[in-house]
């Protein structure tokens, strides 16, 4: 199997509500308080089976309801602190939701100031990185004229864009989870369209795994 970390190297994952899914407090790591339920750990399984000698040592600290501002604010303790060798970032699905869910006059995320925001935070962290991963977010609705999709894409974009100008390796997740729903329905996966089952979180993790390198 083809590992792109080196022996005990740091790979932190950091986003919302999918990246958390119920991991430890403070920090979430599999001799600990645990990972979490999704793709995070899926992930970790993954690498602790194929690297026995010198393992890959993976943290968590995505926080449920998240949106890029959040991360902003918590970005020295929960990333540049605990030193990662490599970092993954998914955000921006709560910068979407909560434009068509929140109260009228609410504060919102529009995609300037995501890309701003986002552009900042991998500005003073790419340069202390051995590898870095953004994956996009994701709304599992086939239909690309929905409303709702139809955003997201904007933000998955700007993500594309993020990755190419911070030699990031990229994760289309929305394009992984495009190719399941073109053959079962998005019911198979969860009923809010944001939050997926295991098999939803398998197919992050495959689409993670697999533009690592991981094979």
């Amino acid at each position: 199997m083809n590992i792109p970390f080196k022996p005990n190297q740091k790979l932190l994952f950091i986003g919302d509500s999918i990246t958390d899914c119920g991991r430890g407090r403070p920090l979430g790591q599999r001799s600990g308080p645990g990972l979490g339920s999704g793709y995070v750990s899926f992930v970790d399984s993954v690498l602790g089976a194929a690297v026995l000698e010198t393992p890959v040592r993976v943290l968590n600290t995505g926080i449920s309801g998240n949106r890029v501002t959040d991360l902003a604010a918590r970005w020295q303790t929960d990333v540049l602190d605990l030193e990662p060798n490599w970092l993954s970032v998914m955000i921006g699905i709560n910068d979407v939701w909560r434009q068509f869910d929140s109260e009228p006059g609410a504060v919102q995320v529009e995609p300037e100031q995501y890309e701003s925001i986002y552009r900042s935070l991998l500005a003073k962290t790419r340069p202390q990185l051995d590898g870095l991963v953004l994956m996009t977010p994701y709304f599992l609705e086939t239909n690309r004229e929905d409303p709702m999709r139809a955003k997201m894409d904007v933000y998955a974009a700007i993500t594309q864009k993020l990755a190419a100008e911070f030699d990031a390796i990229f994760v289309d997740t929305q394009a992984a989870f495009d190719k399941y729903l073109a053959h079962q329905p998005t019911q198979s996966l969860c009923g809010d369209r944001v939050h997926p089952n295991g098999v939803g979180h398998m197919i992050i993790a495959r689409a993670f795994l697999s533009a690592v390198g991981v094979s």
